[in-house]
């Protein structure tokens, strides 16, 4: 029997179109490893949402492994230590893997490289970052230009099923157990509510895209609408690899509707990534360095804001709505999710690192890419941003995104208001008791982020 070969599992917990996979089986018996690496990530190791995404997500991809024969090896600790002596003990030579973008990752991948035999292969993304360059020869900064040249090299290349079985080695190398990671929580269990709109592993990536492609005509339209939850609900499983950005693009032109809005959004995911490839401290670092004297209130003075905006309590209806749906579902709808950022940044003047490490924290589908380049882009310090004197005035946007129903729905306390009120019960004079006064009046806010934002332009 020839040596085994490893491969090397992280953001991509699938077993369908799968290249490092496809590439390990070709060269003999597979064990498939998943090492649980929080030191090389250090401060942006998982938040809890995610570990408790991560524990169902490895739960099923062992449940498909072994139903084609082979199991997942699972073990915790530095990537290159752990995988150099794996493979020491299996007698491997080689390790395949998918490329991964983030700074630790890169990181990781050198010096698993150093250790042993490493392969990377694309899949993780619809093209690798630097697939596309500027005229000059640079990666591109600016996402529309960079949406067109992607555009034009696609479709991606056609995704390929997973294997029926999967060589085994003659003999298995111990695992740790997945229930002793601890990736659950426990008293209390604050994530109850999440298995009630979440199914984590490929078979429930699957179903998701079969439930989105049939209204991804209407995505366009109803995407910013959080009543009626017209985005696709797939960046979680994406997150995690359990389906690949290639296998919802050929899902969602062969709806025979137009896709053109949601493709493009796929586009934005890759867009992210080139960013912390260019910019690996994007997660910590302003893109733009001139907001670097941007006079953001101190933490400890706006600490009781901090802390009003993270439970739904800030007397803004959209605003709580949304800090509530993420706190009982790992998840938010992506408008509130920029009416929610832009309201920390620019109404409560509280530095945008500061709401970006409570949704790396509590999202189910944290990415170090889209969260940190979608709060720099709310905030206005990223490379390609909205401007920061543009400031999203929540009321009329819960308005004009009709969004009564999602805000009956997560804060309670206003269910019987009517359309017209329940936006802004207290300029109706109907705010019940059990609900708080705005924190901040919307033109006070608006008038202290500009006058901040003159001062550092002084």
């Amino acid at each position: 029997m020839p040596s085994p070969v490893l491969l090397w599992f992280r953001q991509d917990l699938r077993l369908s179109d799968q290249a490092a996979l496809v590439a390990a089986a070709a060269e003999g018996p597979v064990i498939p490893v998943y090492v649980l690496d929080d030191e090389a990530p250090r401060q942006w190791a998982m938040g809890g949402a995610s570990r408790w995404w991560l524990h169902h997500s490895l739960k099923a991809l062992d449940d498909s492994l072994r139903a084609r024969g082979s199991r997942l090896i699972l073990r915790r600790g530095r990537s290159a230590e752990m995988l150099e002596k794996l493979a020491k003990e299996a007698g491997a030579d080689r390790i395949h893997a998918l490329h991964h973008y983030e700074p630790w990752w890169r990181n990781a991948q050198k010096a698993v490289g150093k250790a042993i035999d490493l392969t990377l292969h694309d899949g993780a993304l619809l093209l690798p970052p630097g697939a596309v360059r500027t005229g000059a020869g640079a990666m591109y900064r600016i996402y529309t230009p960079f949406s067109r040249a992607v555009m034009e090299h696609m479709p991606p290349a056609s995704p390929y099923p997973a294997p029926d079985r999967i060589d085994a080695p003659a003999v298995w190398p111990d695992s740790e157990s997945l229930d002793d990671w601890a990736l659950l929580p426990a008293g209390p269990d604050w994530a109850a509510g999440f298995g009630k709109d979440w199914a984590p592993g490929e078979e429930g990536a699957r179903r998701n895209v079969a439930d989105f492609i049939g209204e991804v005509g209407d995505y366009a339209d109803r995407r910013n609408l959080p009543s009626i939850e017209g985005t696709s609900r797939l960046s979680p499983h994406l997150h995690f690899g359990e389906v690949s950005p290639a296998t919802v693009w050929y899902s969602a032109i062969s709806s025979g509707r137009d896709a053109t809005t949601f493709l493009k959004e796929l586009i934005w995911r890759d867009y992210a990534h080139v960013q912390i490839c260019e910019l690996p401290t994007y997660g910590s670092a302003n893109a733009r360095g001139t907001f670097d004297s941007l006079p953001w209130r101190d933490l400890r003075e706006a600490n009781m804001d901090f802390i009003a905006w993270k439970q739904g309590l800030t007397g803004y209806p959209i605003v709580d709505a949304g800090m509530r749906q993420l706190w009982t579902s790992g998840w938010m709808h992506n408008r509130v999710r920029m009416i929610a950022a832009s309201f920390l940044i620019k109404h409560l003047l509280i530095d945008w690192r500061h709401g970006a490490r409570w949704f790396w924290d509590t999202l189910l589908d944290a990415s170090y890419a889209n969260n940190s380049v979608n709060w720099q882009w709310v905030a206005g310090s990223g490379v390609d941003a909205n401007l920061f004197t543009r400031i999203m005035a929540p009321l009329s946007q819960s308005e004009k995104f009709d969004a009564a129903d999602y805000i009956r729905e997560w804060v309670p306390e206003l269910a019987d208001l009517s359309d017209a009120a329940i936006h802004d019960p207290d300029s109706h004079d109907v705010r019940p008791k059990a609900y708080p006064a705005k924190i901040i009046g919307h033109r006070e806010g608006r008038e202290r982020a500009l006058n901040a934002y003159r001062q550092m332009k002084l």
